[in-house]
């Protein structure tokens, strides 16, 4: 792993303090290096190339044609689609005529589009296609700022005699007219353009609320970038697949400031659905994940090996053996690489990694274990949005999955109120931090003291080496009746990790014991029980299989063994649908909204807590199309005895 930049590196990088925007580096970009590629895309099965030059004269035929449409600096620019070369065209235009792009989340609801496009004044919004077209003109009078949606995907669109509804093939040739008429004027735009200009507005993750929108400049998220790039360099060479969605402050980060500054090449895959196979052909050398993406990669590994024969079952139960044992020793087991390791990383497209992140909330330490033994590189990094993401991250030698690693240089980190173990509130202050909340004074003073110290609402400690360890949110730490700490999200995590388990709520804050609310993964336990000739008919006739709860028993006693006895589960139930960022339960980032889940769920809680061993359920549930089922079932609650001794128990974390 390259943790020390090289002279050569360093020496390629572009000074960001005068290249301090996203158009000014791209210019820089086309000019020295104008044929080297920078965007791939896959379409139709085939892996579509751009330049430097190629996609800077398609910036600038965007630009300008936004200029045609009468944007003007300062105004507000929305996306909304999947990851896409037009979308961060489209980004960096918005910056390169003075505006400020706004991503949406493409599975966003109406509602939530609705908010985010009235509380900025949107006025002309990029969307990728008929879908994200659709939601926009079924808000109608909802969205009454948008002057102009630009859709990029003619297919379905053309049948609309909406107004608004502008191709981005027309306003490309409008800014490529403008440009014929006025050459020096897009070259005017970017040279105008400065570092201390807001660009990007990037959503919180709004747990408790609607997301707040943190003002962050082009020249902070470059310089930010730029110390990042000195803890994890890249350059030309390096190759990377973005799947994150585009708004997330991380890929802002990785797929914008962070390439523009290294010349790393971006690659979009053609479906959400093929990122694995098309990553495989790409090779990337670094990638960052979401926990939930780097979870699901782990139980679709394990699903696999279910379906393997029994020969291959016992191999891959030999291998993991090996290279777990070799990884708490801290080596690698060159047998296991070879009779496991190397092929499955080649099947998922791992072979060439030098990195691999995850970050966005904690990675249960049993997944970051699996993959660390696997021979895939990770490291843990940690930050917050109005921090401009990641501002922690391990160093090569110094991964530890219980910890986010130290901070990047230049960055100070602070616990306040501290316990007798070190646990508190962490706070952070570094020379790039956001410029604020878009229209929301009040809450940036909430969060941001005078002297630019920034409040996380997270808890952590330094352990004795100087790495954080982030625990859980402040106000998600709870205490049992009797006094007893625990983190929820610690103990979510260790369940996560199950193949069969796709998302867990702990229960227990002021209660007498811990309980957990557990929903199924359902392709992994629906294949689970064809081949153990169980019948079903939907997720929730499922996971009231008994043979299915029998199942999910035995996981979270397994569980239970590696807890501290008064962080064991006394109980639990399998929720009769999916925990849904639609329905509000989740966020976009797919963070657990705890009050929610507590008040749409508290008479099933505290029937649970009451001892009950069964709950009725009748109830409806509403899916995005609008159609709505209705759900009448019986929870079976299930009582384990978390207090039986237990052998091995893990060592007790400061939470």
């Amino acid at each position: 792993m390259r943790d020390t930049p090289s002279d050569a590196l360093v020496a390629g990088y572009p000074d960001v303090t005068r290249h301090d925007t996203l158009p000014k580096l791209l210019a820089l970009h086309a000019a020295a290096h104008p044929g080297e590629v920078w965007l791939r895309e896959k379409h139709l099965g085939i892996w579509n190339a751009y330049s430097w030059l190629e996609v800077a004269e398609r910036v600038r035929r965007m630009a300008l044609g936004l200029v045609d449409l009468g944007v003007a600096r300062g105004e507000v620019v929305g996306l909304i689609g999947d990851n896409r070369p037009e979308w961060l065209m489209g980004e960096i235009a918005a910056h390169a005529v003075g505006g400020m792009s706004l991503g949406i989340y493409r599975d966003a609801l109406a509602d939530e589009v609705a908010y985010l496009i009235t509380y900025a004044g949107m006025q002309v919004i990029f969307a990728e296609d008929e879908e994200q077209v659709d939601k926009l003109l079924q808000l109608g009078e909802q969205i009454p700022t948008v002057r102009h949606i630009v859709y990029a995907d003619p297919r379905g669109v053309r049948k609309y005699d909406d107004p608004r509804l502008i191709a981005l093939a027309d306003v490309e040739a409008r800014g490529a007219a403008l440009h014929a008429a006025a050459p020096a004027r897009y070259d005017a735009l970017v040279a105008a353009g400065s570092g201390a200009d807001v660009a990007i507005l990037c959503t919180t993750s709004g747990t408790t609320s609607h997301p707040k929108l943190a003002m962050l400049t082009g020249g902070a998220l470059l310089r930010h970038c730029a110390a990042y790039l000195a803890a994890d360099p890249r350059g030309p060479e390096d190759e990377y697949v973005s799947v994150l969605q585009m708004p997330w402050i991380m890929e802002q980060i990785y797929a914008f400031g962070q390439a523009l500054i290294s010349r790393m090449k971006v690659n979009f895959v053609e479906e959400p659905e093929t990122t694995m196979a098309d990553m495989r052909e790409i090779g990337p050398t670094f990638v960052l994940f979401a926990p939930r993406v780097w979870e699901q990669i782990a139980a679709d590994v394990r699903a696999r090996i279910m379906d393997a024969s029994p020969f291959k079952r016992a191999m891959f139960d030999f291998g993991m053996k090996l290279g777990l044992k070799a990884q708490d020793q801290g080596r690698r087991s060159k047998l296991a690489d070879v009779i496991l390791f190397r092929p499955l990383r080649d099947r998922l497209g791992f072979s060439n990694l030098v990195s691999a992140a995850t970050g966005g909330a904690a990675l249960g330490p049993d997944t970051f274990r699996f993959f660390l033994a696997l021979g895939v590189p990770m490291r843990q990094l940690y930050g917050q949005t109005e921090m401009l993401g990641a501002y922690t991250l391990h160093r090569r030698d110094e991964v530890d999955f219980d910890t986010v690693g130290k901070p990047f240089e230049g960055v100070e980190i602070r616990i306040d109120d501290p316990d007798p173990n070190g646990l508190g509130e962490i706070v952070t202050r570094h020379p790039n931090p956001f410029a604020g909340y878009y229209l929301n004074p009040e809450e940036t003073a909430k969060s941001l003291e005078a002297d630019g110290w920034m409040r996380t609402g997270d808890a952590g400690y330094f352990d004795k080496r100087g790495h954080l360890v982030v625990i859980d949110r402040v106000r998600d730490l709870a205490r049992t009746a009797q006094g007893d700490r625990f983190s929820p999200q610690y103990i979510e995590n260790k369940l996560k990790f199950s193949p069969y388990v796709a998302e867990a709520v702990v229960l227990g804050d002021g209660r007498e014991s811990l309980a957990a609310i557990i929903c199924i993964r359902f392709p992994i336990v629906s294949k689970w029980a064809e081949k153990n000739r169980i019948s079903f008919t939907t997720y929730t006739d499922l996971s009231s299989r008994p043979e299915v709860t029998e199942m999910i028993r035995r996981e979270v006693e397994q569980v239970n063994k590696t807890l501290a006895e008064k962080q064991r589960l006394s109980r639990f139930l399998l929720l009769y649908k999916e925990l849904d960022a639609d329905d509000g339960e989740l966020t976009r980032t797919r963070k657990v909204r705890r009050g929610v889940i507590n008040e749409r769920y508290g008479a099933i809680i505290d029937a649970m807590y009451r001892g009950d061993r069964t709950i009725d359920v009748d109830t409806t549930i509403a899916f995005q199309d609008g159609t709505k089922q209705r759900i009448r079932t019986v929870l079976n609650v299930i009582h384990l005895d978390p207090a039986a001794p237990v052998a091995g128990a893990g060592k007790k974390r400061a939470a």
